[in-house]
C-alpha cells in the first residue's frame, strides 16, 4: 500500500509546487504589466482576437477571466472569448507543462491557432451580441497601484519583523529548491526540465522576499496559496491515486485501446465541466502513454479550467453558447485526429 502512496503522492507534491510557482510569476507579471494592452483592443477587430486568444493562452485562470470581464464590458465579441477558451487549458497547462512540456509547448501554439481560426467564423454566425453588467465578484485589480519591487529599504522593513504568510512562503521556496536540488522532486538527472524548476523556483523565493505586504497578502497568500494550492493538491494525488489503483485491477491500456471513441466523447463531455480538476485523469494517462494525443486534444479545446466561471455567473445562456460551441469543435478536431490514427 505505501509503495502505491509513494510515487503518486511525490509526483503530486511536484506538480503542485510548481503549479504555485508558476502562478505566482503570472500573478506578478499580470500586475505589474496590467492596463497597457487594453488600450489597444479598440484598434481592430483582430486586435482584439489576438488578445483574447494570447491571454487564453496564458497556464491558469487569470487570462480567462480578463476575457470574461472585457466581454462583459462590452470591450471583446462573442468569438474572441470561444477563441480565448479554445487556447486555453486552465491550471492543467502548468501541470502539463510539469510532466511533458515540449508537447505542451506545442499544443499550446496550436491550439491558440484553433481559436483565432474559430473566433472571426463564431461572430460571422452569430454576430454581436448585447452583454449584461459584468460580475461583480470577479476582481482584476485594474486600480492597483503596482509597487511589486518597492526599493531596498522598504524590502529590509517587511522582514522586520515579517508577516506569518512571508515565512510561510519563503519557507515552501526554499523547501522546494532544496528537495528540487537533491532530487527528492522532479526529474532524477540534471536535465533542462530539472533547471526550468529550479529557475521557478527561484524566482518564486525572490518574489517572495521582495513585494510588499498588500500584494504578497491578497495576491501570493489568499488568491495562489489559499485558494488554487489545496485543491491542486487535491486533485492532482486524487487523480494520480485512483490511476495507480485502478491500474491494480483494471487493464486501462486495454480499454482505451478497445473503446477509443468512447473515451474520446467521454473527455469532450467532461470539459464542460467549469472546474479545473477533472480532466487531469486524461492529462495523466496521456503522460504516462496510455492515452493519444487526440484524446487529450479533443479535452483541451473544451475544458478551460474554472475561466468560465464568471461568465456562468454572469449569462447562462452565453456560458452554454460557448460550452456548445467548443464541444463540437473539440469532438470534431479529435475526432478527425483519432481517425487518422493519432
Amino acid at each position: 500500500m505505501i509503495s502505491i502512496l509513494w510515487q503518486p503522492l511525490t509526483s503530486a507534491l511536484m506538480v503542485t509546487a510548481f503549479v504555485t510557482m508558476m502562478m505566482m510569476a503570472v500573478e506578478y507579471i499580470s500586475v505589474l504589466t496590467r492596463g497597457t494592452f487594453q488600450s489597444g483592443l479598440a484598434r481592430s477587430r483582430w486586435t482584439q482576437y489576438l488578445a483574447a486568444v494570447g491571454l487564453g493562452a496564458i497556464p491558469g485562470c487569470l487570462g480567462p477571466f480578463v476575457v470574461v470581464t472585457l466581454y462583459g464590458h462590452r470591450i471583446l465579441p462573442l468569438g474572441a472569448v470561444v477563441g480565448a477558451m479554445i487556447a486555453t487549458s486552465g491550471d492543467e497547462a502548468f501541470v502539463m507543462l510539469a510532466l511533458f512540456p515540449s508537447t505542451a509547448l506545442w499544443l499550446t501554439v496550436g491550439l491558440a491557432l484553433l481559436g483565432l481560426i474559430g473566433a472571426p467564423i463564431v461572430d460571422l454566425l452569430f454576430g454581436d451580441r448585447e452583454n449584461a453588467e459584468p460580475c461583480p465578484g470577479l476582481v482584476v485589480h485594474e486600480e492597483d497601484a503596482c509597487g511589486c519591487f518597492p526599493g531596498i529599504r522598504q524590502i529590509l522593513s517587511q522582514w522586520a519583523p515579517p508577516s506569518t504568510a512571508r515565512v510561510i512562503l519563503a519557507v515552501t521556496c526554499l523547501v522546494f529548491l532544496g528537495a528540487l536540488s537533491t532530487g527528492l522532486l522532479g526529474p532524477g538527472e540534471w536535465s533542462w526540465i530539472r533547471w526550468t524548476l529550479l529557475l521557478v523556483g527561484l524566482f518564486g523565493a525572490f518574489e517572495v522576499c521582495t513585494v510588499p505586504d498588500h500584494f504578497l497578502q491578497e495576491h501570493l497568500w489568499e488568491h495562489v496559496l489559499v485558494r488554487h494550492t489545496p485543491r491542486i493538491f487535491g486533485w492532482t494525488f486524487g487523480v494520480l491515486l485512483s490511476v495507480a489503483i485502478l491500474r491494480q485491477y483494471v487493464d486501462l491500456d486495454f480499454f482505451i485501446q478497445e473503446d477509443r471513441w468512447i473515451v474520446l466523447s467521454l473527455a469532450a463531455l467532461v470539459g464542460i465541466i467549469p472546474e479545473s480538476g477533472p480532466h487531469l485523469v486524461f492529462v495523466t494517462l496521456f503522460s504516462e502513454g496510455t492515452l493519444p494525443i487526440s484524446i487529450l486534444i479533443a479535452s483541451s479545446i473544451v475544458q478551460d479550467g474554472h475561466g468560465m466561471l464568471p461568465l456562468l455567473a454572469e449569462s447562462r445562456r452565453d456560458f452554454l453558447l460557448v460550452k456548445g460551441i467548443n464541444l463540437l469543435i473539440g469532438l470534431g478536431v479529435g475526432s478527425l485526429l483519432l481517425a487518422l490514427g493519432l
